[in-house]
């Protein structure tokens, strides 16, 4: 066995790069600590320089506060900061820096100088760490207000951490992410970033709406603003604002996603989560939701100093945080209905995956088999009279099959009348979408995905209430199950129940099926029972959880109560259908989250058309 060393007091300047390791990942991580500490010290411009991705050269100035020429030597020791003094400040946190030790660890691992002139100071002065945390004496220098840090030659006393940076280009595309989270969490700021003397970014301070989404579009894109929905909430000593993408612009990574607490840029597991669980009901399998949200918390009810790089928080009451993120933004996404909609809702190619696209936007899809005739089949029920007497009579040819355009002139649906925000139906197209005339265009609407919205939101208003409606069946269907599933079945009667079923085991692999919920009750009774229990099964037996995932069964079951492709409606029926859709929440999507109509307005036509040109 080797000799054990006796416990000594380690080397200071090894004590800074033990914890240079934990603060300085990367080039990123020093912009972030120097732009942390620029926007403390009060500044409202920050210029960050760089060379070779931050490898060689990273400079950081600011017109912030300035430090004073006794204290510029005291800024670079270890935990010497000016941001707490007390365990009470510590609690209450309001600067995104108050460990004091940036300055010190990035010193250790680089060749930094400190330059600074304080407020009402003649001179600036200027301190050089070189090759070691322990700087000289302060000398003059011409700088104007504010302080400038520079970092050369990241790493180079440290070759083992050194060689585990990457390419200029990927090292710079870290900071250019970092130094945009900054610019998203401080509009009233003008940010510059230069690599090798080319500018990557630069924004000025936005002070208004109008600035602060025009640079949102700048650092996001413009697809991000014209679909995004603006929040502004508050409750129970929360307050929530920012803006979060509508589901059909949804993201196959989580790659725009940004939670600011206390205009600290965060990863939080509980946040993420309640964001995700909003849009459970709306969004694509596998997709991400977009957003850029600001959560304002009594400081004194977030911890901030339980990661090194302060990259998480902690909050006291995290139960409270995450149903008021959850429910607030459910709320503002079932606020979406068509009358205020300012998007279309357009499938991507291929159906891989929606998107969103402005009004008057066109889209292309290939052309598909001409089907067969779709056979005339009756009604499935769309409370056509209650339609009616909410809207008034439907246009002429009412009755007319499904298909077929009224003969009137196009006009007569829109002339007389207020006309709702989805039109009045024209005809129906392969049995599969509704043409409907609106004031100023065209809708089109996925009559399959529109109907499985329908029906899946009514269940769930009638599980929240008094429970889904049942309808006894005149004979009980049997079905043939797994041995597992009749023993699931049989467990979970009282969940049955609460779905509207009455669901009997009669049978090793055999259940018996009494009732059903009244509105599916025109489905295919084996099958729909087979999807519940296969729903049943992936989720568990946890009883918490399972009540908690019942929406995931109720959007199962709303499929099979949805009406299917090439069925035949009447003009009647397809108003009907667009009148409950522009008072159903998140209409404008099914709930596997494709969306369920799209609009193309008068210049659009006029553009397919080549008109006036």
């Amino acid at each position: 066995m080797a000799a054990t060393r006796p416990i000594q007091a380690l080397p200071e300047q090894l004590i800074n790069q033990i914890a240079a390791g934990e603060v300085v990942e990367r080039p990123a991580s020093v912009v972030k600590e120097l732009v942390e500490n620029s926007l403390d010290a009060g500044a409202d411009r920050v210029d960050v320089d760089l060379e070779a991705g931050g490898k060689r050269l990273i400079r950081v100035r600011d017109n912030g506060a300035g430090i004073a020429r006794e204290q510029l030597a005291l800024a670079l020791n270890r935990h010497a900061t000016s941001k707490v003094a007390s365990l009470q400040e510590l609690e209450r946190v309001a600067s995104l820096g108050f460990r004091g030790e940036a300055l010190p660890s990035i010193a250790s691992v680089s060749r930094l100088t400190l330059t600074s002139r304080a407020d009402g100071e003649e001179l600036a002065w200027e301190v050089d760490a070189g090759d070691s945390a322990a700087p000289g004496e302060p000398a003059p220098a011409a700088h104007p207000r504010g302080t400038t840090v520079e970092v050369r030659d990241l790493f180079f006393n440290t070759p083992g951490r050194r060689k585990f940076l990457k390419a200029d280009r990927t090292e710079f595309g870290h900071i250019q992410e970092q130094v945009r989270r900054i610019a998203l969490a401080r509009f009233d700021i003008g940010v510059r970033l230069r690599h090798n003397d080319r500018t990557g970014l630069q924004v000025a301070p936005a002070m208004d709406d109008v600035a602060r989404e025009e640079r949102l579009a700048r650092l996001l894109g413009s697809g991000f603003v014209e679909q995004a929905l603006r929040v502004d909430l508050e409750a129970a000593g929360l307050t929530l604002q920012g803006w979060v993408g509508l589901p059909t612009f949804s993201r196959g990574t989580a790659d725009l996603q940004y939670l600011f607490v206390n205009g600290r840029h965060v990863r939080d597991r509980t946040a993420a989560h309640a964001i995700r669980r909003a849009y459970q009901d709306v969004l694509f399998k596998d997709r991400y939701p977009a957003y850029v949200l600001y959560l304002e918390v009594d400081p004194a009810k977030v911890d901030v100093n339980v990661h090194p790089a302060k990259h998480e928080v902690r909050f006291r009451d995290g139960r409270l945080i995450h149903d008021f993120l959850a429910r607030s933004l459910r709320d503002v996404l079932e606020s979406v209905r068509p009358e205020a909609a300012d998007v279309s809702f357009v499938a991507a190619p291929n159906d891989a995956a929606p998107a969103a696209r402005s009004p008057g936007s066109t889209s292309t899809a290939g052309s598909p088999a001409s089907p067969a005739e779709a056979p005339q089949q009756s009604g499935f029920g769309f409370g056509l009279r209650e339609a009616q007497a909410l809207y008034g009579e439907p246009p002429p040819a009412a009755d007319q099959p499904a298909g077929t355009v009224a003969r009137p002139e196009p006009t007569a649906a829109t002339e007389d009348r207020d006309v709702p925000p989805l039109g009045y139906a024209l005809a129906q197209i392969h049995g599969v979408f509704i043409l409907a005339e609106t004031a100023d265009g065209v809708v089109l609407v996925d009559m399959h995905a529109a109907h499985e919205r329908i029906v899946y939101e009514r269940m769930k208003e009638a599980l929240a209430t008094q429970g889904v409606a049942s309808q006894p069946l005149l004979v009980p269907v049997p079905v043939a199950v797994t041995p597992a599933e009749a023993e699931l079945a049989e467990s979970h009667q009282e969940t049955f129940r609460q779905l509207g079923f009455e669901v009997d085991r009669n049978g090793p692999d055999s259940v018996l099926v009494r009732q059903v919920p009244g509105l599916l009750r025109h489905a295919d009774v084996g099958r729909l029972v087979a999807d519940v229990l296969a729903d049943l099964r992936a989720l568990g037996g946890d009883g918490e959880r399972l009540r908690e995932q019942l929406n995931q069964v109720l959007g199962t079951m709303a499929c099979h109560g949805s009406v299917r492709a090439n069925r035949s409606l009447t003009i009647a029926e397809m108003n009907a259908l667009l009148r409950d859709m522009e008072r159903t929440p998140n209409s404008g999507q099914c709930n596997h989250g494709r969306p369920t109509w799209t609009r193309l307005g008068m210049a659009a036509l006029d553009r397919l058309f080549m008109r006036g040109q």
